[in-house]
């Protein structure tokens, strides 16, 4: 991609305004899952009903967001982030206007489509304009908002739904966006790419449709009286679809997807490995207020405050992160920080009601400091390597990948549960508190931890020009 002749952006204060976006984007994934009780009454529906309105936005993620990087090469980067902050902070508004649960269903596919296009096209933005020698610090700004948001959503929907209304849940996106706006259309550059590609349509309808299929599925999964039936059919037909986009994309001559960076070891492992590490990190959120409420029997205010000692971890890690990967280097890093990361999920097997609060705020802040950390190598040593030229491919790639292993986490945290649930019965140990939840922490830990395997293929000096801080912008 090009950009029009302009002086140059600082990359800096655009990593905080793409951040600032992401954090919208990803809060309004989860804010409104205590808010529910609250929507169905306005709506005259029953609460399960809702699951819909939640669901929709991130089944309209999944489906739109391969089609990030064509859109942004055609339109240009400025355009298509500005308008998609646009139509987000729009159908945010319009969605706290809603009176119907018709209504707001649509306005949520309206917003998913927005966040389709403002998370990976922010992206590129930032790492169009980032020389490679800067890129930990700025990936790092980028990364909290996918661990931060999670966890915050719940207790912060819970609550505006408390002390004003449900309806301000969308509605403080509006101040919030038109800042964003007037801001994107100030700093970030107009790149688009000089010649035009066709789009490829075969390739949309079979994203689209494997996405579409492997998020209901996990939706399914992670439901509190899921359908296994339905569940395995949509995980099995998305997987069948994905493999024949991978068929189709290899085959074509403008492919909406083009796979030739995953060939690049460092950018390979975390399309691999780190799917698996996001993964376990997806089922977190999921895990820990269920088994502080349902297993460990505390309100949800209490369980909301254990549960922010994971964002102070994230928090003090991000100006550690820099430091350490120029010092250490990417693959030590990965693998002695990843190795923490596994042992503070297997740690939550180790919880119980009796355990002292100030030790379950520890193991929760530790396991805050590692997430945080190998979500910053390993976003960052993705695109380490990768040529200027073929960095808009790389990251509607990268993001793809990272929306289906953040959805298939919840899937992987209910499936937790429930062989948790089978485990106690054949050991004797149902009456252990909260042990389904305990049970799945480990399962998850093992899930961690096979994501670490693809780093020993890593070499020792793996990322060295962006570790030292040598690199020269491509």
């Amino acid at each position: 991609m090009q950009a029009n002749q302009q002086p140059p952006a600082n990359s800096k204060w655009i990593a905080l305004l793409v951040a600032g976006a992401f954090f919208m984007e990803n809060l309004d994934g989860t804010v409104i899952t205590t808010a529910v009780p609250d929507i169905a009454q306005s709506f005259g529906v029953a609460p399960l009903a809702l699951n819909i309105g939640v669901s929709a936005y991130l089944l309209t993620l999944g489906v739109f967001i391969p089609i990030s990087g064509w859109v942004a090469e055609r339109y240009g980067a400025r355009r298509v982030f500005a308008a998609a902050l646009a139509i987000f902070t729009l159908a945010s508004v319009l969605c706290g206007m809603a009176h119907s649960l018709t209504e707001f269903v649509w306005l949520r596919v309206l917003q998913g489509a927005g966040g389709a296009m403002m998370v990976p096209v922010g992206r590129l933005v930032v790492l169009n304009s980032t020389p490679k020698e800067k890129l930990i610090a700025v990936i790092a700004t980028l990364t909290w908002p996918a661990l931060v948001a999670p966890v915050l959503g719940p207790p912060v929907g819970g609550f505006i739904t408390s002390y004003a209304s449900w309806r301000w849940i969308f509605y403080l996106n509006l101040p919030l966006g038109m800042l964003a706006l007037a801001a994107a259309w100030w700093l970030i550059p107009d790149q688009r790419a000089p010649q035009r590609r066709p789009f490829d349509w075969p390739g949309f309808l079979l994203s689209g449709s494997a996405l579409l299929l492997l998020t209901w599925g996990a939706e399914v999964v992670g439901s509190p009286a899921p359908d296994w039936q339905e569940a395995g059919a949509c995980l099995a037909a998305g997987a069948l679809l994905l493999a024949a986009l991978g068929w189709h994309l290899k085959r074509t001559a403008h492919p909406l997807i083009d796979l030739s960076a995953f060939f690049i070891p460092t950018f390979s492992i975390t399309i691999i490995g780190g799917s698996l590490f996001r993964m376990a990190i997806g089922a977190v959120p999921f895990l820990l207020p269920l088994m502080f409420q349902l297993g460990f029997g505390l309100d949800a205010f209490h369980s909301g405050l254990l549960v922010i000692a994971v964002f102070a971890g994230n928090l003090l890690m991000k100006p550690a992160t820099t430091p350490i990967l120029r010092r250490f280097g990417f693959k030590p890093v990965l693998l002695v920080n990843g190795l923490a990361n596994v042992a503070s999920l297997a740690a939550c097997a180790l919880l119980t009601p009796a355990t002292p609060v100030w030790l379950i705020a520890a193991v929760l802040f530790v396991g805050g400091l590692t997430r945080s950390m190998q979500f910053s190598a390993l976003n960052t040593i993705a695109f380490a390597d990768v040529p200027q030229q073929r960095m808009a491919a790389a990251n509607t790639l990268f993001s793809t990948a990272f929306q289906v292993a953040l959805g298939l986490g919840v899937a992987l945290g209910a499936t937790g549960v429930r062989l948790g649930h089978w485990s106690a019965a054949q050991l004797g140990v149902s009456d252990w508190p909260a042990i389904d939840y305990r049970l799945a922490f480990l399962l998850v830990a093992l899930v961690s931890l096979l994501g670490l395997a693809d780093a020993l293929r890593l070499s020792r000096n793996a990322g060295e020009q962006v570790a030292r801080g040598e690199g020269r912008r491509s």
